[in-house]
């Protein structure tokens, strides 16, 4: 049976629901509106002076922006590992005024959440990518947000709304600098949109087609991507040799991308997400113990945030049950709430009711060195990964914002903002 959406039915939300005993309070909700991964792109629109959008960080007034992206680059990693960023521990030393130095990223702390977030300006409720997977109500099943896109779901009605690069696009130079195979993947077309999209398979590719983008006369608005990082945290964990070789990696791209671009730039660091790594012992298959599904039809979301979608006819009482079987199986280790508690606590912010219901009847979210795998609905090569994030900790959420000027040259000045 089909679920039917709440625009459709016109069904309000219900009351939001106490947590009961044993339930750890949440933490608070992102800072949208404020001091998120939402207000990079509109701050940095501002900044150029394009109408429509407000400079909620600060930014300086600029006449060129490129905002470079680092996939997986969590601020209390950048401050661990500071010793192997130089050009960025300069940066840093420089200060950048009113700027802020962290934002938070969307929740869940993963891609898709807060990649929306950044291209279109809004909270997850209302672009809708809810996590990296997700229940689509019209089709009653789970639904890919990154690179496996379900067939029957269109990008755009998924998420309808225009993104920053679109309304800003008729006022500014807007461009894309990323790997050949997101320039036609739904991800952008949901919610990255607009502009041009320049591709390069290397770090120094990219660097060069940003440097040519940027050259032209005109006001100019550039989103930088980088991937290695995450995927090195992936693969073998954020505390490992080779994430500390792509950190590396990463601050020589962004010295080099500064000292290629011209005078007055204003050139912004951030990321998406951080990461916690999670020993192989404690990537648990959740599957395996049936009172952690009693009465769920569906699981999504990631290891670290998972969404529960219960079978139709399922009262109260059967919801505070898989609670309370979730809670006794692992106690202080999780944050285990209900879909109502997250929407009221303001962890989705304002929430549109189509993207309601792409939420989980019940959230499951790691509080420790733990990852929960559905092994019937994933590869065994999952429960390989070492470096994860979608939760709520500070490690995986809080994300850096540096901010400072190029001059052109080939040892970029470090302009102090007042």
């Amino acid at each position: 049976m089909l679920r039917p959406s709440l625009a459709a039915t016109g069904v309000a939300l219900p009351v939001p629901v106490a947590s009961g005993v044993g339930s750890s309070p949440l933490p608070a909700a992102p800072a949208f509106g404020h001091r998120s991964i939402a207000e990079v792109m509109t701050s940095a629109a501002a900044s150029l002076g394009v109408p429509g959008f407000e400079n909620k960080l600060n930014l300086p007034p600029a006449k060129r922006v490129c905002v470079v992206l680092a996939d997986g680059l969590g601020r209390n990693l950048l401050k661990q590992k500071i010793a192997h960023t130089p050009f960025l521990r300069t940066v840093l030393q420089a200060g950048q005024g009113q700027v802020p130095v962290s934002l938070d990223s969307a929740f869940p702390s993963t891609t898709a959440a807060s990649l929306a977030s950044f291209g279109t300006g809004l909270s997850a409720g209302q672009h809708g990518m809810v996590g990296y997977d997700v229940l689509d109500p019209d089709q009653d099943r789970v639904v890919n947000m990154l690179g496996n896109w379900d067939a029957g779901v269109d990008p755009r009605t998924w998420q309808p709304f225009p993104t920053v690069f679109e309304r800003a696009a008729g006022h500014v130079d807007v461009t894309t600098v990323s790997l050949p195979q997101f320039s036609t993947s739904a991800m952008t077309e949901a919610a990255l949109r607009g502009g041009r999209f320049l591709t390069g398979t290397t770090s120094h590719a990219r660097t060069e087609a940003a440097a040519e983008a940027m050259a032209g006369a005109g006001p100019s608005l550039m989103y930088f991507y980088v991937n290695e990082l995450d995927k090195a945290g992936h693969r073998h964990g954020c505390q490992s040799p080779q994430w500390e070789h792509q950190l590396e990696e990463l601050d020589a791209t962004v010295r080099r991308l500064t000292a290629t671009l011209p005078a007055g730039t204003t050139v912004l660091l951030t990321a998406d997400h951080g990461m916690v790594d999670v020993p192989e012992s404690q990537r648990i298959d959740y599957s395996a113990e049936p009172a952690l599904l009693a009465g769920v039809r569906h699981t999504a979301g990631e290891p670290r945030m998972v969404h529960l979608y219960l079978e139709d006819g399922r009262d109260d009482a059967a919801r505070a049950r898989l609670l309370a079987n979730w809670r006794s199986r692992f106690g202080d280790r999780i944050w285990a709430f209900t879909r109502e508690e997250a929407i009221a606590g303001g962890l989705f912010g304002d929430v549109r009711a189509e993207a309601a219901l792409r939420i989980g009847d019940i959230m499951i979210a790691a509080r420790d060195s733990l990852a929960l795998y559905d092994a019937r609905r994933v590869r065994p090569t999952a429960l390989e990964v070492v470096g994860q994030h979608g939760s709520l900790t500070k490690a995986e959420r809080e994300v850096p914002l540096l901010c400072f000027q190029a001059d052109g040259k080939k040892a970029p000045r470090l302009t102090r903002y007042a």
